[in-house]
């Protein structure tokens, strides 16, 4: 998905630089903009709801930096997500616990949802969700976070723009996508997945310069994130409601 929307947008860039003189060409633009964020918003839907379906104020994902660091490519394209190469291994709750008694009673009241499908849809999640915050694109995070953690995302894009600074944040792959924590309460469901990727993170001032981070170096990060859902609503997308790191 990642790779198709960048070769659209540098379609999109190619056609403007052609055309900067033809009538409505600017207008085209914009209608193919946001026909890329209407995709990333019915991409979660497709994924998130069916059954077979302290922290820096510019930074409200609650990213934990640490672990192995290495070299990272120096092609990897900015404010990218690209899809991993190959798909995490299938993981279901242990048996017999806590966690998966409350999976199986959200089950029961959710026929459309699945554990393991969920898990796949939290990581299209935090892919998009991650690459709507470094392009200020607070329309599509509207979408997929809660009205508390969506305030905390937009001033932070707010704050960041207002310095003059850019954000630049790379998934180059996953480790792990996995449910830890699950709840039911007045049959609204919470359920907690631990991301653990290898990112790249860039933070650049008005004039380009590194602040913060390294284009170069691929850095291991996790991330801790809750998606709640009221069970029943006829929406069947799950939202961000908390993100918090390991520690």
């Amino acid at each position: 998905m990642a790779q198709g929307t960048k070769n659209l947008c540098a379609f999109v860039a190619h056609h403007g630089e052609e055309n900067t003189k033809a009538m409505g060409g600017d207008y085209i633009d914009v209608i193919i903009f946001a026909a890329i964020a209407a995709f990333l918003v019915l991409r979660l839907v497709s994924v998130l709801g069916k059954r077979t379906g302290e922290e820096r104020p510019r930074d409200p994902l609650g990213m934990a930096r640490g672990g192995d660091m290495a070299r990272g490519n120096e092609n990897t394209p900015e404010n990218v997500v690209p899809l991993p190469s190959a798909e995490l291994p299938e993981t279901q709750p242990e048996a017999d616990t806590p966690l998966a008694a409350t999976l199986k009673e959200i089950s029961e009241l959710d026929a459309r949802f699945d554990a393991l499908e969920f898990s796949n849809g939290a990581r299209s999640a935090f892919e998009m969700i991650i690459t709507a915050f470094a392009l200020g694109d607070t329309k599509t995070l509207s979408a997929l976070l809660s009205d508390a953690v969506f305030v905390n995302f937009e001033n932070a894009i707010t704050q960041r723009e207002r310095a003059g600074e850019t954000r630049e944040i790379s998934v180059v792959g996953f480790d792990k996508a996995e449910i830890i924590e699950a709840s039911l309460a007045h049959k609204v469901a919470q359920i907690t997945t631990k991301f653990v990727s290898q990112q790249i993170s860039v933070t650049r001032n008005e004039a380009g310069d590194v602040m913060e981070g390294d284009p170069d170096v691929v850095n291991q990060v996790t991330d801790i994130w809750t998606f709640s859902r009221d069970l029943r609503s006829k929406d069947p997308n799950w939202k961000l409601v908390e993100t918090r790191s390991s520690n």
